[in-house]
């Protein structure tokens, strides 16, 4: 009878461990994630983080959870909800519908809606829809428009796509070793101004080195051509030093100007102190070279002893927009800054943008980063941000489709999860609209050749499309 009840105990045992170590949809694989967690980490872009941007709907009157059960498993494709059958067990689902219905207020009229996929959103001055192009990326980073009108995207993570006739390819072969822990990894895409007669596409990365088990890198510029579906005729044209095992402020957008230079920045890498007001070291600079990893002869410290000759411009946290004002020929960049004081600077050769000896920010703790604002030698942003938006990839808007936008600036907030409208008039912004707030982290923005606005949201992953409304 003891054996009996013994090995009747063991099978309860090795039943309820399969059941949590394989769930399936039916399990309890919500393991160290809550309802609320889950929440926060997967809806609230949209909803709200208070739920406070759900409009009204039937469901919310219902009794139980089941239609708030079907839309978080099976998703709503015609306002653009996807679906989480595949992200999220029964139980899960069960659980974070129990928490959407207690946390909805009973007066329905606290309730702010989040736009729809098929709402026409009036901005200040421009109305638009919202297309979803690609869905289900792993942190979408670089956009780039072949001249057919395919379309490369990569992955944060370390991989590549074409898009094309509406589906999205396996990942590209050949790309080279990546870095891809914390920000590091597959970042910007750019096509050679001169793409169609010597087909050379440029990508930036954080290239791995250091002692096994302990990663180490840096950021690197590759120049390659596609050919099927593979990178071929591969060329490492930069690679920043020194390498460090910091896995934050890698930059790193790609801009051309109109004489065939690249320009693109990194970030101190985490080392404020140690490298953005030094030239010995690539880190903490924006930096010019010729369209074959080559330098300009009439780079500003070519002649400088000890001083690294790709640098532009240094004293630079962490730059993450580079693109040029199409009237003007200007470089303007985007960078974070600490705790508050994200910077849009208009980059000059050779100039001190002050990093970390100026700053509007302070540390992330809450303590005194630096005294001071402004110094003798730096450089002034043209605008600063306080409290941070985190912005992130920007460009010039083009051509004819928004009409009203012409020449503004867009830009992305990672945290604050919307689209940054800058409007500027003589090098001043004299204007700035906050747009599709709560759409998600926004990390890149770029202009079609065809004149449409393409973004990139990270988490879930989506590229996405504005269609303009006369």
């Amino acid at each position: 009878m003891n054996k009996i009840v013994s090995v009747l105990f063991l099978a309860a045992v090795v039943v309820v461990a399969v059941w949590f170590l394989f769930p399936g949809k039916e399990g309890l694989s919500h393991g160290k994630q809550t309802a609320a967690e889950n929440y926060q980490k997967y809806c609230a872009g949209c909803h709200g983080a208070r739920l406070e941007k759900f409009a009204a709907r039937e469901w919310m009157e219902e009794e139980g959870t089941a239609s708030a059960f079907k839309s978080i498993k099976y998703g709503l494709e015609s306002i653009g909800m996807p679906a989480f059958e595949k992200t999220f067990s029964n139980r899960q689902i069960e659980a974070l519908a129990e928490y959407v219905k207690k946390g909805i207020p009973e007066d329905r009229s606290l309730l702010e809606p989040a736009f729809t996929m098929e709402a026409v959103i009036e901005s200040e001055v421009q109305k638009f829809t919202v297309d979803t192009v690609i869905r289900d990326l792993n942190v979408p980073w670089g956009m780039a428009f072949l001249p057919n009108g395919d379309m490369l995207v990569s992955e944060r993570s370390g991989s590549l796509y074409l898009y094309s006739d509406g589906r999205l390819s396996p990942p590209l072969e050949g790309l080279p070793e990546v870095m891809a822990i914390g920000q590091g990894g597959l970042l910007d895409i750019c096509l050679h101004p001169d793409y169609e007669q010597n087909g050379w596409i440029y990508f930036s990365y954080s290239y791995l080195s250091g002692a096994p088990g302990k990663p180490a890198g840096n950021t690197a510029i590759l120049r390659a051509k596609l050919e099927g579906n593979s990178l071929m005729d591969q060329e490492i044209i930069f690679r920043g030093e020194p390498a460090t095992d910091r896995n934050y402020h890698f930059g790193c957008k790609i801009a051309f100007d109109g004489k065939g230079h690249i320009f693109f920045g990194i970030g101190d890498r985490g080392q404020h102190f140690d490298f953005p007001q030094k030239l010995d070291n690539h880190n903490g600079k924006i930096h010019r070279l010729n369209d074959d990893g080559s330098v300009p002869e009439d780079n500003p410290f070519v002649s400088t002893p000890r001083a690294m000759p790709s640098i532009y411009s240094y004293g630079h946290r962490n730059p993450q927009g580079t693109c040029f004002d199409p009237l003007t020929g200007e470089l303007w960049v985007s960078e974070h800054g600490p705790r508050g004081g994200d910077e849009l600077n208009l980059i000059k050769p050779g100039l001190n943008y002050g990093w970390p000896v100026i700053s509007y920010g302070i540390n992330y703790d809450g303590t005194v980063l630096t005294s001071l604002t402004e110094k003798e030698g730096m450089e002034q942003p043209v605008y600063q941000w306080t409290p941070s938006i985190g912005p992130c990839g920007m460009t010039f808007v083009t051509g004819e489709r928004y009409p009203n936008w012409k020449n503004n600036i867009l830009l992305g907030s990672l945290p604050l999860k919307h689209l940054e409208r800058v409007v500027l008039e003589n090098n001043t912004v004299v204007h700035r609209e906050e747009l599709l707030k709560g759409i998600g982290r926004v990390r890149n923005v770029a202009m079609s050749p065809d004149g449409y606005i393409y973004f990139a949201v990270e988490t879930p992953g989506y590229i996405l499309r504005l269609i303009p409304i006369e």
